[in-house]
C-alpha cells in the first residue's frame, strides 16, 4: 500500500527459502514470518482468499503500527 508517498508491503506469500510462509510487515518496515506448513498449490488458494477477505484488516493494523 501506499503511505507516506512511498509503496510499502503488509503481506506477502512466499515460497522462497524452501518453504511456505507469509511475511507480515509492521509501518515500519519490520517482518514477522509465518510457516504455512502448505503445499504450493494450498498456500495459493489460501492466499488468494486471506487477502481478499481480510485486507481492510491488515490495512488498518498495519496503518497503527501493529502487524497484520
Amino acid at each position: 500500500m501506499k503511505s507516506g508517498g512511498l509503496w510499502k508491503e503488509v503481506i506477502r506469500y512466499d515460497c522462497a527459502h524452501d518453504y511456505v510462509h507469509k511475511d507480515c510487515y509492521n509501518i515500519k518496515g519490520r517482518c514477522r514470518k509465518v510457516n504455512l506448513y502448505l503445499d504450493y498449490e494450498d498456500a495459493l488458494t489460501l492466499a488468494d482468499d486471506d487477502i481478499n477477505e481480510h485486507w481492510e484488516l491488515y490495512r488498518e493494523k498495519f496503518l497503527k503500527g501493529d502487524f497484520p
